[in-house]
């Protein structure tokens, strides 16, 4: 839909990653999947790319525009979810955050070689009590001499369990604000003491990214590794507005996935001696589910415009995150009613996006959460607090 839009140099993104999810993660995700286990062969591949980073400029990054970013996000997820959130963490939560809130010398010594994808990033900010409310955040961080100390719990935390560089938001015992700090392995690939993470098991979607529970006891993070520019969680929303647009195009990835495996099926599968392509009810169905999808990426296209322009608004974010959550979600459920018990196999895929996209429906906001701050932006009153 939005190929007339593309530069030559974003066709040439969207062909490196098509042609990855076709020849590389397809033919093996599903098992990865079932085995609730991340594909740690594929990251050189992923590397090799040379899309990580996305948006920012420097340090080995592509600089890409932010269409191009979307075109990266929406084609990892047509081909799998939990990769895509593995590349969104990376590239949009650690490093944008690094890039956003750091200083020159911080940016030099850690983009590179998370560039490189040498380096492996971690975001934590959600807490087993603070999720929506993650404003409410009760990690904290107490300076001791050079050295910050920090106490508390992290939940949801996508690749902390291997990652090299964890960006850890806690606050300030002496202020009382909201501050980012980084965490680095030690020269040996141990942890510091005082951190531990243990993997969530048992999930129903996105099974291929590791998501840890993170204890936090007295760890020691040295005062250089405070990022110079995060002083309050109004620098946590600068990092998550600006990550949102690519949730919106994710969706789009799942709903493409899932409408165009549908129109496969729906060619092939023959009932009462004919495809079920060739009944009302299953044209009605598809006819609406790519009236959707179109809808979806020209928000997004349109997103992606406005956040190169420096013109995008949290709002604007929310309202395109909602819609296409909304609408992948059930682009997904469609799907799998017109493959039936098919739909529930992984070998057709349909089952895997419709779960990674309950997952979507939830992370940077649900659609409840999404639409009181649009609510609150239509009318300038506060359903909630904070």
């Amino acid at each position: 839909m939005v190929d007339d839009f593309l530069s030559e140099d974003e066709r040439i993104i969207r062909k490196k990653v098509r042609n990855f999810v076709e020849t590389d993660l397809l033919p093996v995700i599903n098992d990865y999947w079932d085995r609730a286990e991340f594909p740690f062969a594929l990251v050189p591949k992923i590397a090799a790319l040379g899309i990580v980073g996305t948006t920012i400029e420097g340090y080995g990054c592509p600089g890409m525009s932010r269409l191009a970013a979307g075109m990266v996000a929406m084609e990892m997820a047509r081909g799998d979810g939990s990769i895509n959130t593995f590349i969104g963490v990376q590239s949009g939560l650690a490093m944008g955050t690094i890039n956003t809130l750091g200083s020159e010398e911080q940016k030099q010594r850690w983009l590179p070689g998370m560039a490189r994808l040498e380096k492996i990033g971690a975001f934590g900010l959600t807490e087993p009590d603070h999720g929506s409310d993650s404003v409410g955040l009760e990690t904290s961080a107490r300076r001791d001499g050079d050295h910050y100390i920090l106490n508390g719990r992290k939940r949801w935390i996508g690749n902390a369990s291997f990652a090299d560089v964890v960006v850890l938001w806690a606050r300030d015992e002496a202020d009382g604000k909201v501050k980012a700090f980084i965490l680095e392995k030690n020269g040996d690939g141990s942890y510091p003491a005082g951190y531990r993470a243990e993997v969530i098991t048992g999930k129903i979607g996105k099974r291929a990214i590791l998501q840890p529970d993170i204890t936090i006891e007295n760890l020691r993070i040295p005062a250089e590794n405070k990022l110079v520019e995060a002083n309050s969680f109004r620098d946590v929303t600068r990092v998550l507005t600006a990550t949102r647009g690519g949730a919106s195009w994710e969706s789009v990835g799942h709903g493409i996935a899932a409408y165009e495996a549908a129109v496969k099926y729906a060619k092939e599968r023959v009932q009462f001696g004919k495809p079920i392509a060739s009944y009302q009810l299953v044209q009605n169905k598809l006819a609406n589910m790519l009236a959707e999808l179109t809808a979806m990426q020209l928000i997004c296209f349109r997103l992606a415009a406005l956040a190169d322009q420096g013109k995008m608004t949290g709002p604007m974010a929310s309202l395109a995150k909602m819609h296409t959550a909304q609408k992948a979600r059930w682009i997904c459920q469609e799907a799998r009613d017109i493959l039936g018990g098919n739909g529930l196999l992984l070998e057709n895929h349909v089952a895997r996006h419709m779960t990674d996209m309950e997952v979507v429906h939830t992370y940077e906001g649900t659609d409840s959460i999404q639409s009181l701050l649009i609510g609150r932006d239509i009318t300038g009153i506060s359903a909630f607090s904070g």
